[in-house]
């Protein structure tokens, strides 16, 4: 049976927002079992934390345009860490089934 959550922030509802938290806990599962390491592993790192911050800050927002401002910064960090990941990848740090489940 599925444990029932209850959220105190509206942003925690969201499942672009949930997706982002388990994508940060996945992330630092494939460094730490990898041992991937160097300015690209802290990068990604920077930019999977920047996607669930984003995410909060713009939906705290009132207005239209700024909450779109903060958003298009979060896809702009899923973007950076589909390069990263990417870069492991051609590194060979990382396997495809990897590469995909990223």
């Amino acid at each position: 049976m599925e444990e029932k959550v209850s959220y105190y922030f509206d942003h925690e509802k969201l499942r672009v927002y949930q997706k982002s938290i388990e994508f940060i806990g996945w992330i630092d599962n494939l460094l730490s079992t990898n041992l991937v390491k160097g300015s690209t592993a802290d990068q990604i790192l920077r930019a999977s934390e920047s996607i669930v911050l984003n995410i909060a800050e713009g939906n705290g927002k009132f207005t239209s345009k700024d909450r779109c401002r903060y958003f298009d910064i979060s896809r702009g960090s899923a973007m950076e860490c589909a390069g990263c990941l990417d870069v492991f990848f051609a590194k060979k740090k990382i396997n495809s089934v990897e590469l995909c489940e990223g």
